[in-house]
């Protein structure tokens, strides 16, 4: 009896203390959960993303427009002779500058010669005819109011002066084309310019304004450019001045740059002389036609170039760094602007062209608008935002490229 009361007591003692050491492992994971929660419920703050601005504001601005033309001779002249004959001799070198009334050719001027010395022969008898006609008619005039001659003798003698003096004019006109005829067989320069090569050599025979021109003067300074406009950007312009999105550029308006086709700007501006009031309608546009000196002979006719035309002046211009300016899903241009509550808005814009590493914004950005340009990837629409100034990088002088051997 005894040892079977010390057995439960013993029994007792253990099951207690295995309660003891449950309660006490349960109080330790509520305490690691309690100390777990805590830690969850008090997070660290997130950081406010930075972005870099501007503010939008309006200016003044010189619009112009590029667009492909040619050029063309500012005259030309085909030489072609005007009598027949044998051409004896060139008398001009190919592909030179020749002045106007220098003689190019030389045609056989014998039977012109002799043609005009018969006309000055005719012309002399019918002269030599015409004061005994004249004294005669006179004398007559006088005795026919005496009745000393007939009415019929006085008609008679008039009639033959009058005859004398028209012979004396007829021969007197066919002296002066014998003359002109003459002076045709010797072809001259109508213009001065830049003569190109001969179609005929010499003893070729040649007849009055022939087909063939004999040679083509070109005057190249100054030369022409002509540029087609489409009527679409034609009538756009004249709705833009009509709504006073643009105006006058005053003098400079008529001035136009000209660049080459190797990309070099040509060194003396054009003038605008005018816009041609037919429409080509198999291009829909219409033409411009400037007018640039040209002393050096660089433009040369039906060269390619674009000439930079001034359009006018948007005095309320809005200018956007390229940069700041992204494209959507679809295509669509948008910008970023960061509105009263410092908190990112997305904006739609429309634009107008590319000037220099900016947008002329059409639609989409007012002035005193903050635009983001830089930290658009950190940047999403109404999430707060801290702005900087933005610091505009000055452009790296480009380094000249090695010399090859």
């Amino acid at each position: 009896m005894k040892i079977h009361s010390a057995s439960t007591q013993d029994s007792a003692s253990t099951t207690k203390n295995l309660r003891t050491l449950r309660l006490a492992l349960v109080a330790a994971a509520c305490a690691s959960l309690l100390t777990a929660c805590s830690d969850q419920a008090a997070p660290a703050a997130t950081p406010v993303t930075e972005v870099a601005t501007i503010v939008v504001a309006p200016q003044s601005i010189q619009l112009t427009t590029e667009l492909p033309g040619r050029t063309s001779a500012y005259r030309v002249a085909e030489v072609r002779p005007q009598v027949n004959g044998l051409i004896q001799k060139r008398l001009y070198t190919e592909g030179t500058e020749v002045t106007a009334g220098q003689e190019l050719y030389q045609i056989d001027p014998a039977q012109y010669q002799a043609a005009y010395d018969s006309a000055i022969a005719a012309l002399g008898r019918a002269e030599a005819n015409l004061p005994a006609a004249r004294a005669r008619a006179e004398r007559f005039e006088s005795l026919v109011a005496d009745k000393a001659v007939s009415q019929q003798g006085f008609d008679d003698a008039f009639a033959v002066l009058q005859q004398a003096e028209a012979d004396v004019a007829y021969y007197k006109a066919a002296a002066a084309n014998a003359r002109i005829n003459l002076g045709y067989t010797k072809i001259v320069s109508p213009i001065s310019g830049h003569i190109g090569r001969s179609s005929v050599t010499d003893g070729a025979i040649v007849t009055a304004y022939q087909p063939v021109a004999l040679a083509t003067i070109q005057q190249l300074d100054p030369i022409y450019v002509d540029v087609p406009q489409s009527t679409n950007e034609l009538l756009r312009l004249e709705r833009r001045m009509e709504e006073n999105l643009l105006s006058d550029a005053g003098a400079t308006a008529s001035q136009v740059q000209l660049v080459l086709s190797d990309g070099a700007k040509y060194p003396i501006k054009g003038t605008l002389q005018f816009r041609d009031a037919e429409v080509d309608p198999t291009t829909a546009s219409v033409t411009l036609r400037a007018v640039f000196p040209n002393p050096q002979g660089v433009l040369l006719p039906n060269m390619f170039v674009r000439a930079v035309l001034v359009e006018g002046v948007n005095d309320r211009a809005i200018l956007a760094p390229q940069q700041a300016i992204t494209r959507n899903t679809k295509g669509q241009p948008v910008a970023l602007v960061v509105n009263a509550e410092k908190k990112i808005e997305q904006r739609m814009l429309t634009l107008d062209r590319a000037i220099g590493n900016q947008w002329l914004v059409a639609t989409g950005l007012s002035a005193g608008d903050h635009l983001v340009v830089e930290g658009l990837q950190k940047a999403r629409p109404g999430t707060p935002v801290r702005e900087v100034p933005f610091q505009a990088t000055p452009a790296t002088p480009a380094q000249p490229a090695p010399a090859t051997k």
